[in-house]
């Protein structure tokens, strides 16, 4: 009979070079995990779903997803 173990996960080049590129976003953002006073993701301007926990945020400079009760640098009200 034929051992069907997988093979042990091996990170590729690919994700490598996007670990390094996630690494220096991270460090020219300021994204928290809390919110900063009443200034937090689900109540921004760049968050797609607001009626969701976790959504994307389509910053330019973040394009991730983010958690509801999170903060960044870029915050903007969703009404001017």
């Amino acid at each position: 009979m034929a051992d069907d173990t997988p093979p042990k996960p091996e990170p590729k080049e690919l994700d490598e070079r996007l670990a390094l590129q996630l690494r220096h976003l991270a460090g020219d953002a300021v994204l928290r995990g809390e919110p900063y006073g009443a200034e937090r993701c689900d109540n921004c301007l760049y968050y797609l779903n607001p009626d969701e926990k976790l959504s994307y945020c389509w910053h330019s400079k973040l394009r991730i997803l983010v958690g509801g009760s999170w903060w960044c640098q870029w915050w903007e009200p969703t009404e001017p």
